[in-house]
């Protein structure tokens, strides 16, 4: 088996490769931390999770208004819980040591098959509920096609990833490829963001990244965005949603989904949605996430 190596984050924007061959254990970044949206209450806080899919720093940044929102809505204390991986966030749902999480497409279907997830609410976006893999390379690569990639380094996210995992390796079993066979190197680098850079600065071939936080980066902020470029979309699928353990409480179930419902239709809550590019809060069915299901399902049958 080739080495996998994983992109770690230390501090907020220095890059390092770490081993993760054989023997090797892969330095760990505390994500253990919570962070707490201060409101006066004597109530249990609300904990609301998101998994790493940017930098610790920017996740924050983009999820701390609409956490606080939340915790002004229901006047109740709120924590921000991070983890690095899809997985992690996961675990914390099926245990019921959070309230909600904010979870992607491939980590919901995987949710729902072991312990019921239940959806909460997705968000519209551009009027859409669906989102792409972006396959990227670096702006000054001679690479027009997946297919090119074939022999090059490449930058998967997280084993978990939709787009950033599922997609792309659902594209190399469909012409009998699997990660081992079609790359000569491939690294996890824990969210879109730091794939991006990956590409970006030329430490891999290419990379599937999540095309919702390519594009918000290329308008706010394109110092990495605009060294790559996109040779594929992949897609569509269904948008990552908010989700429930399935036993979730159904009185504070009900809240919540009100207060993501409800956010757009206030001054307060619209601007804070206008900043991350979102339209509202809408409700979804299961079956939104079935093309999902059946990339996954057609993987496993080929093993």
């Amino acid at each position: 088996m080739k080495k996998i190596m994983a992109f770690g984050l230390l501090g907020v924007m220095l890059f390092s490769f770490i081993s993760c061959g054989k023997g090797d254990e892969p330095k760990k970044i505390d994500f253990s931390k919570t962070e707490d949206i201060k409101v006066t209450s004597t109530e249990k806080p609300i904990r609301i999770a998101v998994s790493a899919m940017i930098t610790p720093k920017e996740t924050f940044i983009y999820y701390k208004d609409i956490i606080n929102y939340i915790g002004q809505a229901l006047k109740r204390p709120v924590e921000l819980i991070q983890r690095e991986t899809y997985a992690e966030v996961n675990d914390l749902i099926e245990k019921k040591e959070i309230d909600a999480a904010f979870v992607c497409s491939g980590p919901y279907v995987v949710g729902k098959k072991k312990f019921g997830m239940e959806l909460l609410v997705a968000p519209l976006v551009h009027g859409e509920l669906i989102y792409y893999s972006y396959i990227i390379v670096p702006k000054n690569s001679s690479l027009q096609d997946f297919s090119e990639l074939k022999g090059k380094k490449f930058a998967f996210t997280d084993s978990d990833s939709n787009t950033g995992c599922l997609v792309p390796k659902y594209e190399l079993a469909k012409i009998g490829e699997s990660p081992d066979s079609f790359f000569s190197k491939y690294i996890f680098t824990k969210s879109h963001d730091n794939s991006i850079k990956a590409v970006a600065k030329s430490l891999v071939d290419g990379a599937a990244v999540d095309h919702l936080i390519w594009e918000y980066l290329n308008k706010t902020n394109p110092e990495f965005t605009s060294q790559t470029r996109i040779i594929k979309k992949l897609g569509p699928f269904g948008i990552p949603p908010i989700v429930v353990h399935p036993k979730y409480d159904s009185n504070m179930k009900a809240q919540l989904k009100q207060i993501f419902l409800d956010m757009h239709k206030d001054n307060k809550g619209k601007s804070i949605l206008t900043k991350i590019f979102i339209d509202k809060f809408v409700v979804v069915d299961d079956s939104l996430y079935d093309s999902v299901r059946q990339m996954q399902g057609w993987i496993d049958n080929r093993k």
